[in-house]
């Protein structure tokens, strides 16, 4: 595919903190006998003192991890290890993260939410020297690259006036949890969690989840 023959099996390094997203990663892998998952680490201190110990082709890397973040891992991956792929994976496809993650050596920029299918061809397609892209991201690519004074220009950050408790509600929604999980989590009932998420969507001035984290993770505030 893509005019290079690749090596058999293909190793992968995962670096995410959320188990539930690390499982749905790997669910997504299993189908392909070409791929072997040979490390998972919880952050980005983890995988780079462990990555030395096996013969890794890519790097499947979440963007906000405790510690050491996806950004600044893949500067340091890339410093140590310049053979290594990464292929950032992420819930949020802001400006910002999409820039940095680029100018850190990332070669490629992959919603969560992708199927097993397009994840297993952006990762071939890393592999043959591509830049594999979420559709929406590469957009946003071409935007950044046509307007650079845009995005050089310091973006207002604003809090929204959002609860100390409607922080930690998005916090764990940006985790994948569900309203059940939350509630058992912040010692709160069902109704009181689905009352914050009204709030939140009414302060953000959304009406979705996906548009309250992605409004949230722009002005720095998960």
């Amino acid at each position: 595919m893509f005019g290079v023959d690749l090596k058999m099996p293909i190793t992968i390094a995962i670096a995410e903190d959320n188990s539930l997203a690390l499982q749905t990663c790997l669910s997504k892998l299993n189908p392909y006998p070409e791929f072997k998952v040979l490390l998972t680490a919880y952050n980005g201190e983890e995988l780079i003192k462990n990555i030395q110990q096996h013969p890794i082709d890519i790097v499947l890397m979440d963007i906000q991890m405790p510690g050491i973040g996806g950004i600044e891992t893949t500067r340091t991956l890339k410093m140590l290890h310049p053979q290594i792929k990464v292929l950032m994976l992420t819930t949020f496809d802001d400006d910002e993260n999409i820039f940095k993650a680029i100018l850190a050596g990332a070669s490629g920029y992959l919603l969560k939410e992708e199927t097993a299918d397009i994840l297993h061809q952006s990762v071939i397609e890393t592999l043959s020297g591509g830049a594999a892209m979420s559709a929406g991201i590469a957009l946003k690519v071409l935007n950044l690259l046509r307007n650079p004074v845009l995005h050089d220009k310091q973006t207002q950050l604003q809090d929204f006036g959002l609860t100390k408790r409607e922080l930690e509600l998005l916090s764990q929604l940006k985790n994948g949890l569900s309203y059940e999980k939350i509630a058992d989590n912040l010692y709160i009932s069902y109704g009181t969690v689905r009352k914050h998420i009204e709030n939140i969507y009414r302060k953000l001035q959304v009406n979705n989840k996906t548009n309250a984290l992605e409004k949230a993770t722009q002005n720095r505030l998960i």
